[in-house]
Order: structure tokens, then sequence, then C-alpha cells
């Protein structure tokens, strides 16, 4: 068999996503997975496909990324649970409501549909929020999806073009073009994508990337109670703030009629065990903002780790050192809106296209620079 022209190092989604990206173009792929297929955070997220504007680099993936989903949308699987329902970010007063109008302007101004909602218009989209609320941004293009079935049918995709796929193979090292497994065997390729997540840095010294530690919850199923991502306005600056420990209301629709409520966040946590003192003040968010949600019933919690960086953008493209070596790792929690577009970049680097988003903000060379400069 002759050797691949791109070994990818983990088959979480973003992994997954490269390697249906590069199969399509006509490279021999092979993919190459300590546990399982759409595993570790990929299988732990929420799966909420969403255009983000912290920083123009951020809004300019995550916007890239949400297109091609909707894109690839009518030929995902009906495991996949591509659900359309879009976002509201919940204003909880006028102050808030001021947030609300500059995202709108921000949005719209870049090419976003978005929909100022008052006090009545919020309450006539989400009936079972709390009365008093200011109103809400409508962003109808989001969508959410199911991490783990959509990882297997990029890497299914992959394969079905002759692309090959070892699970329960762990990589011990990357040298330049191969990797070398803990057994002791070899695969030696064109180039190597590392996309192994919270584990990159042990393969690429280097990459500053720290595992930040989430909690969520489903419920049983309750139709129509939420009818799109809810997000409180607040998350921006608690979930995404420097705090080391933070909760927001976040819940999401899902098509079965379950809701998943989030959000948590901590830095520094290496257990990945269920914490009360996380989950209650998450599970009391939720019940803020919806009261009914006092009276539904949980039927299980889980906890992940986000692989982040410290300026809260991913890792991607050929790094200076070993022009095989190409990085696709630190998306934190927007690894599953962001793996198709980060797919796309390093596709179109190994191909020698021009990209569609400038690349320079995901470079991985700012990591390494740091790193020296320290």
């Amino acid at each position: 068999m002759a050797s691949p022209d791109v070994i990818v190092v983990g088959a979480g989604i973003v992994g997954a996503a490269c390697a249906m990206a590069c199969a399509r173009d006509g490279l021999r792929v092979a993919v190459v997975e300590a546990e399982m297929i759409g595993g570790g955070a990929t299988a732990a997220g929420m799966g909420h496909l969403v255009v983000m504007d912290d920083a123009e680099a951020q809004f300019a993936l995550t916007k890239y990324s949400v297109e091609l989903w909707r894109g690839l949308a009518p030929e995902l699987p009906g495991d996949a649970e591509f659900f359309p329902c879009g976002t509201i970010w919940v204003a909880a007063d006028e102050k808030e409501m001021e947030f609300v109008r500059r995202k709108h302007e921000y949005y719209t101004s870049r090419g976003v549909r978005a929909e100022v909602l008052d006090a009545k218009a919020l309450a006539n989209a989400e009936p079972h929020l709390r009365a008093g609320l200011a109103g809400g941004l409508l962003v109808p293009d989001d969508s959410v999806i199911y991490p783990p079935c959509a990882a297997r049918h990029l890497v299914d995709s992959a394969v079905a073009k002759g692309g090959s796929v070892e699970v329960g193979k762990r990589v011990a090292s990357i040298r330049k073009g191969s990797v070398q497994l803990d057994d002791g065997s070899e695969i030696t390729g064109g180039c190597v994508i590392n996309a192994a997540g919270i584990a990159a840095p042990s393969l690429t010294e280097g990459l500053e990337i720290k595992p930040r530690k989430g909690h969520l919850v489903i419920t049983d199923r309750y139709d129509h109670m939420v009818r799109h991502q809810l997000v409180e306005l607040g998350y921006l600056t608690s979930a995404h703030g420097s705090s080391n420990e933070s909760t927001a209301f976040n819940v999401q629709p899902r098509p079965t009629g379950q809701l998943l409520i989030g959000s948590s966040r901590q830095y520094g946590a290496r257990d990945g065990a269920i914490e009360q003192r996380m989950l209650r003040p998450m599970l009391e968010r939720a019940r803020t903002f919806i009261p009914d949600a006092g009276e539904i019933s949980a039927i299980r919690s889980w906890t992940g780790f986000r692989a982040a960086t410290p300026d809260k953008l991913p890792y991607i493209g050929r790094t200076e050192a070993d022009e095989k070596l190409f990085i696709a790792a630190g998306h934190e929690g927007l690894g599953i809106t962001t793996s198709l577009g980060t797919a796309e970049l390093i596709v179109d680097e190994i191909m020698g296209r021009a990209p569609k988003i400038p690349p320079a903000p995901y470079r991985p060379e700012r990591a390494f620079n740091h790193a020296a400069k320290n």
C-alpha cells in the first residue's frame, strides 16, 4: 500500500474534518486515533454551531465555518442531528440591550443575519423564559449538531475516498513526515497534522494549550420548552473571561425534545469527576432564566476538557521548524463550530491555494515565539 500523503493524529471532530477535506482533494489520508472516533472533547461538547465576535479573527473563522456546516448539512446522516434552531442572545436589562444593538450592527454589517428582539418578541419566541427580560438578539443561521456522529461521518467520508483509520493506536512522537506509535511501529507519509486536542503539546513541544474543564447536563424529553439555543449575554464575559472558574446560562434544544444545559469553565482542574460546586450554580443559573427548569428531570451529567490557548484562538497551519508538520489544535469551546473552517485552511496550505479567510491570526508560530521569549 502506498504511503499516505497526510497522516492525521486524532479523530475528534477537528481531525475528522481535516481528514475529510484532504481526502476530498485527492490526498491519501491515514487517521490515527488512540481511543475512539469522535471521543474526547468532541463527545463531551455541546455541538453549538455559532458565529462568535469576541475578536475579528474569531468572527472570521466561526462565520466561515458555520457557512460550511450549512453547506454540508444535506449530506449529514440523521444521527448527526443537524438542527437549524438559531441562537438567541438573551438580554436581562437595558444595559445588556445596548450590547444587543452593538452586536446586531457588527453582525449585519459583516453579512450575518440577525434580528433585535424586544421584550414582547423575546417572550413570543421563547414563552418559558422568565418575565421581565429586556429582549435579545436572534441569529437564525446558527445551528446545533450531535458531534460524535458528525465526526464519524467526516471520517467515513475520508475512508470512502480511499483513506484509512487506525483506532486504538497511540502516537508516541512525531518526526518529519512520520509518526511513531507506542507499539514501536511507524507510519511514514508526506506530512502530519497534529489534531490531538489537549494532547497536542505532548507531541509538539512549545504549543501553549491548557485543558479547561466543563460540565453539561441533559434532561428528559420536554418538547418545545426551548426552541432556540439560548445564551445569556453575560456568557461573553463570564465563560470567555480569564477567571479560573465561571458558570453561565446556556441551554440547547435537542431534536429529541431533551434540553442540554450548560455551561461551566475551569482552568487548572485535572480530575474529570463531576463537581457539585460547579454543577449546582450552573443549574441554578438555568432556573433563573427558565423557571420551569426547576421542575424538569436531569438524566445524565458529564464533564470534558477543552483545549485552550492563551489568546483564545486555535493554532492552525504549517510549523516553521518542520515544514511537514501542521497543527490543528487549541479550539477551546469552538472546536465543533470551527472544525470545517480549520480543515479548509489546512488543506489550502497543503495544496498551495489561496485561503478564503486570512490565515495569519491562527499561525502556530505565535505559540513557539512566545515560548522562546520566556
